[in-house]
């Protein structure tokens, strides 16, 4: 498999939250697009509060949508 010497390990936490920014920048690409679950290595449930998460920050302008 191809991802597997490119998955990141991060911690999960137990509850993801859209205003702590740090742990959120860890799920995104330098590029500020969504990493998806092969590469991140977490669970498909926690991967999708992770998703709700990215996209409220930037809807509250705590991360952007795309890097410059």
């Amino acid at each position: 498999m191809a991802y597997q010497s490119e998955r990141e390990e991060i911690e999960i936490k137990k509850f993801v939250d859209y205003k702590d920014v740090a742990y959120l920048k860890q799920f995104t690409n330098p590029h500020a697009k969504i990493l998806g679950k092969k590469r991140t290595g977490v669970p498909a449930g926690k991967q999708r509060e992770i998703t709700e998460a990215i996209k409220r920050a930037r809807y509250m302008a705590l991360l952007p949508y795309v890097a410059a």
